[in-house]
């Protein structure tokens, strides 16, 4: 009975709106408005004049089990939905940055979350990035913005060595610094990511920065002589290392502590933070990066998803939560774990970002020639 009445509405609703379309007549009307109303009412025959649910679009190379502890409140604040696109894990930083170039000339994205820096560069020098001066990114320390506001950098990782404390039980028998992983004792036993993707090739570029060419090369020649592992990505690493496969991986902080966190017998290094202070080397910290892409789709939800990103809430969840992401804001006190050092507290490798990203091309051409697989 109710299904008949629904029906019976439904027909007296179209019939209406028939007799209001033929009472429309030119004459009362100009032509320009008689097809516009004509319009609008076969819109709602059809239902597609009904509003969409406003949404922005983020490419995101962080971590997906870590984006998604933020975003949800972005929507809860601001009504906006979020539609993300990840990256996949052998990908990181590159996939998806290759994917803003390849749309410039139509872009799909509003807003990109990277897990690194370099790659953000390469896309601003491309003109493919939008100029934005968050407010969020007042307390920010100079160097974490680019100078055209066209990015802006926040929630650190470092790269480590993570070390399987059963295989090497003495602290004093663990390597200290990036370039130990070159000794004779540590042949076959050492594990790395992919070196031409995410933050294993940020790595490589900002070596070669201050290293210098030669040394840089040397390097990694020498860990290929010495028969390092090579997996897809620093997971990978974290895990290898936490079962016993490794004793040592150069991986980032995040996938470290994981391991730590999961009771696995393993310890974090953070490489070269006793250099001397004459020298450049130290323990890398590789920021995230958030920008605006240019002809994006949403321009107002760009601006407030990039607010939301750089406020000091999602840095303190960024560094509460699993990610144990380092917060670059000043402002932010967030509890960190105790195996964990900061800029404050390391020597921070000495590299200039917009110098490693030059290398970039230089960088890659050489890890696919000569650090590849036979």
């Amino acid at each position: 009975m109710c299904r008949r009445t629904n029906r019976r509405g439904r027909r007296e609703t179209r019939r209406r709106r028939v007799v209001a379309l033929s009472s429309l007549r030119p004459s009362a009307l100009s032509a320009v408005q008689y097809v516009l109303a004509c319009f609008l009412l076969l819109l709602s025959f059809s239902g597609c004049g009904r509003g969409t649910k406003p949404r922005v679009v983020l490419y995101c190379a962080q971590d997906r089990e870590f984006a998604e502890e933020i975003l949800p409140e972005f929507t809860s604040q601001t009504g906006l939905e979020v539609i993300p696109k990840y990256d996949i894990e052998s990908e990181k930083s590159v996939g998806l940055a290759l994917e803003i170039s390849r749309e410039k000339n139509r872009p799909r994205c509003d807003v990109h979350w990277n897990n690194e820096i370099l790659w953000t560069i390469r896309l601003q020098r491309q003109g493919l990035l939008e100029p934005y001066a968050s407010p969020s990114a007042a307390d920010y320390p100079s160097f974490a913005k680019a100078k055209d506001d066209t990015w802006h950098a926040f929630a650190e990782r470092a790269r480590v060595l993570l070390i399987n404390t059963n295989l090497l039980p003495k602290p004093e028998d663990r390597p200290r610094s990036l370039l130990d992983l070159g000794d004779p004792r540590w042949k076959g036993r050492a594990v790395m990511a992919k070196p031409n993707f995410g933050t294993s090739a940020t790595q490589a570029a900002c070596l070669f920065e201050v290293l210098g060419t030669e040394k840089a090369k040397q390097f990694y020649r020498g860990l290929k002589d010495n028969g390092i592992n090579i997996v897809p990505g620093n997971k990978q690493v974290a895990e290898g290392v936490s079962e016993g496969r490794f004793a040592v991986g150069i991986t980032d902080t995040d996938d470290a502590i994981g391991e730590v966190s999961a009771g696995k017998p393993v310890a974090i290094v953070f490489p070269d933070r006793d250099a001397p202070k004459e020298s450049r080397m130290g323990t890398l910290f590789i920021p995230n990066t958030v920008a605006i892409v240019r002809g994006r789709p949403n321009p107002a939800g760009a601006r407030r998803l990039v607010d939301f990103l750089l406020s000091p809430e999602v840095e303190t969840k960024l560094a509460e939560a699993d990610s144990r992401q380092i917060p670059m804001n000043p402002q932010v006190h967030a509890t960190l774990p105790k195996e964990f050092a900061t800029r404050q507290t390391a020597k921070a490798m000495d590299v200039d970002f917009e110098k490693a990203a030059d290398l970039w091309d230089e960088v890659q051409e050489f890890l696919r020639n000569e650090c590849a697989r036979p």
